[in-house]
């Protein structure tokens, strides 16, 4: 389940196997003279191990990043059961020094009772910040734990600054990668070996991964569910979370407009989008859109760009994928059938915009998601 595209398929005691271990007791046993008769051999399946989730504390955190990663991967989630084909994550919190207080922004501590060894030995690794990304000091212990770890081959995570400390640990080093907005010129200053891309939500490099800043966390920690458990739990977390399964766009429509005013014609391209979403097996283009959103073309792209941070057919292509995922998860229709159903045009386009979207193919995805999968 570390790896980009692993599957949640449950390991069994295979037949052929079990039956030639019960033959070769056997055997062994009537050599020595301890076994008279057959050997009862049970037949099943052997349980996943849990994917352990490690999250680093410091002192002088702010408590959302540290909460999202909580919420996310150390809630009990009954309203899982029976859809989950692997179980849930188990979650420590890693400190430096366990045991110690570590003070938040807000006025109240908290203490970690894990400390760096667990988090190297951990699945997957989150590092949620740094304690002052202006000041270019990482704890050494944690940049070496970090090395460990992905040594090891675990999912190494970042939020926000904690960039920083994977950049650090020499794991972004000709890779892209994000970070808050108001940090990413500093981490390309800092690193000039990482391809700091300032306008997306978070970056998926397959073992290594970085969000953007604060709320992209969530997101990021969403996309990690998905690729674990598939699109339908990964949806069901973000319903109990209260937020949307996958935002399109990227920072970029937050940069030095945090918060901005709801202009009249905004109300035209929310109307476009949810007419979007209920015609997406329909030919969809610009014109059609600005349309229903009562603009010209011209009007229309500017407005949508502001809002979204993507342009209007990058939007539908990302919403026709994100439909397709459930129905690929079903074992009925070919991918061909699926294609058409989400609205693009050829199977070949859809595995084309498939593979940009989700990094994996249509195929695959089904294999690793499917409800036959487990």
């Amino acid at each position: 389940m570390a790896e980009q595209h692993a599957t949640r398929r449950a390991t069994a005691a295979g037949i052929a196997a079990t039956s030639a271990t019960s033959a070769t007791d056997t055997a062994a046993g009537t050599a020595t003279g301890a076994v008279t008769g057959p050997v009862a051999v049970s037949i099943g399946r052997r349980p996943e191990p849990v994917h352990e989730v490690a999250v680093y504390a410091f002192d002088g955190m702010t408590p959302f990043e540290l909460g999202v990663v909580v919420e996310v991967f150390g809630l009990a989630r009954p309203e899982l059961s029976g859809l989950l084909a692997a179980p849930w994550y188990g979650l420590r919190v890693c400190a430096d020094r366990p045991g110690t207080p570590l003070r938040s922004v807000g006025g109240f501590t908290l203490t970690a009772e894990h400390g760096l060894d667990d988090l190297a030995a951990a699945d997957t690794v989150v590092v949620p910040g740094v304690p002052n990304a202006f000041g270019g000091v990482v704890s050494p212990a944690l940049v070496e734990a970090l090395r460990t770890a992905h040594e090891r081959g675990a999912r190494i995570v970042s939020i926000c600054s904690g960039a920083f400390a994977l950049a650090a640990a020499g794991l972004l080093d000709g890779h892209e990668a994000t970070t808050h907005w108001r940090y990413a010129e500093l981490l390309r200053q800092r690193h000039p070996a990482v391809r700091v891309n300032p306008d997306v939500l978070y970056v998926d490099n397959g073992s290594v991964l970085t969000s953007a800043g604060s709320a992209a966390g969530i997101d990021l920690c969403l996309h990690l569910v998905r690729r674990d458990h598939g699109a339908k739990v990964a949806n069901s977390v973000a319903r109990r979370f209260v937020v949307p399964p996958h935002r399109d766009g990227g920072q970029a429509q937050f940069i030095e407009a945090a918060v901005r005013p709801v202009e009249e014609e905004d109300d035209g391209v929310a109307r476009s989008m949810q007419w979007a979403l209920d015609h997406l097996a329909d030919p969809l283009t610009v014109t059609g859109l600005a349309r229903a959103a009562r603009m010209s073309d011209r009007s229309y792209l500017r407005h949508f760009t502001a809002r979204n941070g993507t342009s209007p057919m990058r939007w539908v292509i990302s919403q026709r994928v994100a439909a397709s995922l459930p129905l690929l998860e079903a074992p009925d229709g070919t991918v061909e059938e699926i294609a058409g159903a989400v609205g693009f045009e050829s199977a070949a386009t859809f595995r084309h915009h498939f593979g940009r979207v989700m990094r994996t193919s249509p195929t695959a995805y089904r294999r690793s998601f499917g409800r036959g999968a487990a």
